[in-house]
C-alpha cells in the first residue's frame, strides 16, 4: 500500500515504478473516474524516459509512446468485455510496457500475468493498493517495494 498526498507525488511514484518495467510487463489500473489512472501513466511514462505529454485514451482507446521500450496505454471502459473488438495481443505480447486503463472490465481469462494497481480517492490525496497476478507481477512488486 502505498499514498500519494497530491498529484505530484503520484506521478513521482509512477515514475518509480516505471524505472522497473521491461518489456511485456502488464499494468492494470482500476478506480473510478478522477482516481488518477491518467496521472500514474504520466509517471511511468517518465520511468520509461518518455517525454510526450500523456493524454488519456479514452476517446482512442490505444496510445503508443515511444520510450526506452514502447508504451502501450489502453483504456478499455468503452469496450468492456468485447476485447476481441481490439487485438489487445499486439500490446500484451508486443515489444513494450502495456498499461490498461479500467483492464478489470476485459473480464477472466484475457490476460495472464499482471500488476494491478488499484487508486482509491481518500481525502485530497489516492491510496494505492497492489495486487499480483503472476510470478513477473510478483518479482515486479517486490523490486518496487525495495527500489
Amino acid at each position: 500500500m502505498f499514498y500519494s498526498e497530491n498529484e505530484n507525488s503520484l506521478v513521482a511514484y509512477g515514475q518509480e515504478i516505471g524505472s522497473h518495467l521491461i518489456a511485456g510487463d502488464v499494468i492494470v489500473l482500476t478506480g473510478d473516474l478522477g482516481a488518477g489512472k491518467t496521472t500514474i501513466t504520466k509517471g511511468i511514462a517518465k520511468g520509461l524516459g518518455i517525454s510526450q505529454m500523456i493524454k488519456s485514451p479514452t476517446y482512442t482507446i490505444v496510445r503508443e509512446y515511444d520510450g526506452r521500450v514502447p508504451l502501450y496505454h489502453l483504456d478499455v471502459y468503452r469496450i468492456g468485455d468485447d476485447s476481441d473488438s481490439i487485438d489487445l495481443d499486439d500490446f500484451l505480447f508486443g515489444s513494450g510496457v502495456t498499461v490498461i486503463e479500467w483492464g478489470e472490465l476485459l473480464g477472466a481469462g484475457v490476460l495472464d500475468d499482471y500488476l494491478e494497481i488499484i487508486i482509491t480517492k481518500q481525502g485530497d490525496g489516492r491510496q494505492l493498493d497492489f495486487l499480483t497476478h503472476g510470478s513477473r507481477s510478483k518479482m515486479l512488486l517486490e523490486t518496487i517495494k525495495h527500489g
